[in-house]
């Protein structure tokens, strides 16, 4: 994607389209290519890889067009879809200010590009002129000249710093990701329950994960067919892709190290050794982000701080299994005020008002989910205490049939760094797991839905909330790859695809809605 500059637009041109950015307001219109013709001696800065949107970050700077500079490759997702993560950014001011340093890769289809203006010499009589002049200029410059440039050079600094920040956040977090034809925002399960459809990827993206939405708004304002292809969302969050080799073999690894046993050589890989591939998707909702102890509870809109929804994919033999996780704040009016380690929490509300906001949040929830298991992980004594009995009591004041709730002192079981004591709160809720099951599709479409998510949160919904995360993951991949595993080497010296047979029996094994297969 090149990016051109002109005298009163930035063009961004891909293929036989063009996205025209007015350097004076900002507004955006889509045009054929051909129409670079008519812009007023465009000159191509350079290559980019996407929009961002557009961000004003002080009320007193111009708006300023966000663009991909740099991105590198994640992994393949099912299907062969590319996921990239976003390494760097440009900001280009939209005004009639030069840009300054953008390091784009030049396009090599154009001669022409930007190149670092030389140094000019100057002669030693030029220089003592103009010392001279500038002496005259500075004796004669009033009160409220000097005033204007002092405020120029705080408004300076003040974008330089707020420009710095915006590049940590995307450059040094590792934490913005994108596909052009993948819809990370929503899950295996939620993308093939609802009806096939020819809509163009922004349009059927989960609303909650759309980091860069409101600053691509004015594009979707368009309402036009031709912006759709410029329009691409971004999550914040993780994401990786990683490809392993099973063995499933019968050996032992003592049979295998036994001097008796002769050396063979290894089996093809899609025989005994069927390949898996395996994800990690987090993605955080934009709707109350923010620092911890800074953003805590719920608003008054039912969000809740720091809500993340984690799913983890296993794909072999063109079968996708699926398992789905949420963590967020407690859905209370909270806070900690304070900037030393660990500040007391307090509640901001009383019982009763807490209760429509409370179920705001819990309403969409169970509308998206069905049903939720609630792992509340917080201290059941000490300053924790206060924000758990807050919980449990809208949990009892809600009382409905389809929230569970599972408290699990952390602190108290897992004390002194022995994290594997976690296991007592996974054999405690097992039957809540395997209840639950997982999303499974393949080709032909639905072979067995999860029914209900656990909702697991802590204080900061950090390191307890990951380690029973990872705790619930791990038992949930056991079963997984029990049911694959055994399909895979039941058919191992057959063909190379799983008998579908054998998988719908043990779809039906599970209770899963099934369907009949032709």
């Amino acid at each position: 994607m090149e990016l051109f500059q002109a005298k009163d637009h930035y063009i961004l041109q891909s293929g036989e389209k063009a996205l025209w950015c007015s350097r004076k307001d900002g507004s955006m219109v889509v045009r054929p290519a051909t129409d670079l013709l008519l812009a007023w001696n465009p000159i191509c800065l350079g290559l980019v890889e996407g929009l961002l949107g557009k961000i004003q970050l002080h009320s007193d700077l111009p708006l300023g067009l966000i663009l991909i500079r740099q991105k590198a490759l994640v992994g393949k997702l099912p299907g062969d879809h590319e996921v990239y993560k976003i390494t760097k950014i440009v900001v280009i001011p939209l005004s009639d200010d030069e840009p300054q340093d953008l390091e784009l890769e030049l396009c090599k289809k154009h001669h022409f590009g930007i190149n670092k203006p030389e140094k000019i010499t100057q002669s030693p009589d030029e220089s003592k002129f103009l010392l001279k002049t500038l002496s005259q200029i500075k004796s004669n410059v009033g009160v409220p000249i000097k005033k204007k440039v002092k405020e120029n050079k705080e408004k300076e600094r003040l974008e330089r710093r707020l420009l710095e920040e915006l590049f940590k956040i995307f450059m040094d977090s590792d934490s913005f990701y994108y596909s052009l034809t993948y819809d990370l925002t929503n899950t295996v399960q939620r993308q093939n329950d609802g009806e096939k459809t020819d809509k163009p990827l922004w349009q059927r993206v989960d609303d909650r994960f759309f980091w860069n939405k409101h600053m691509i708004q004015d594009l979707i304002n368009l309402n036009d067919v031709q912006a759709d292809s410029w329009i691409l969302p971004i999550i914040q969050g993780f994401v990786q892709v990683e490809e392993m080799v099973v063995n499933y073999s019968d050996s032992s690894d003592e049979e295998k190290s036994s001097p008796e046993t002769p050396l063979q050589e290894p089996p093809c890989v899609d025989d005994i050794h069927p390949r898996f591939l395996v994800a990690l998707i987090s993605r955080r909702s934009r709707h109350r982000a923010g620092m911890r102890y800074k953003r805590r509870g719920v608003d008054k809109n039912g969000n809740v701080a720091n809500y993340v929804e984690t799913e983890q994919l296993i794909h072999v033999h063109n079968h996708t299994l699926s398992f789905v996780q949420t963590r967020g704040s407690v859905p209370v009016f909270w806070s900690q005020v304070g900037y030393r380690y660990n500040p007391r929490p307090r509640l901001e509300t009383g019982e009763t008002e807490t209760i429509p906001y409370f179920a705001a949040h819990f309403e969409e929830q169970l509308k998206i989910y069905k049903k939720q298991v609630i792992i509340n992980l917080v201290d059941q004594s000490g300053r924790e205490k206060l924000i758990g009995d807050a919980y449990l009591k809208q949990v009892l004041l809600y009382n409905n049939p389809n929230l569970t709730y599972v408290s699990f002192d952390f602190h108290e079981h897992c004390r002194g760094m022995k994290f594997e004591n976690v296991q007592t709160l996974a054999d405690a809720i097992g039957d809540l797991i395997t209840d639950m099951k997982w999303g499974w599709v393949d080709q032909a479409g639905v072979i067995c839905r999860q029914e209900g998510l656990f909702r697991v949160n802590c204080m900061d919904c950090l390191d307890r909330t990951n380690v029973v995360q990872a705790a619930i993951a791990r038992v949930v991949m056991e079963q997984q790859e029990k049911e694959n595993g055994d399909c895979c080497h039941a058919n191992a010296t057959e063909k190379p695809e799983p008998d579908l047979g054998a998988v719908e029996v043990r779809a039906k094994n599970l209770d899963a809605d099934t369907r009949t297969r032709a």
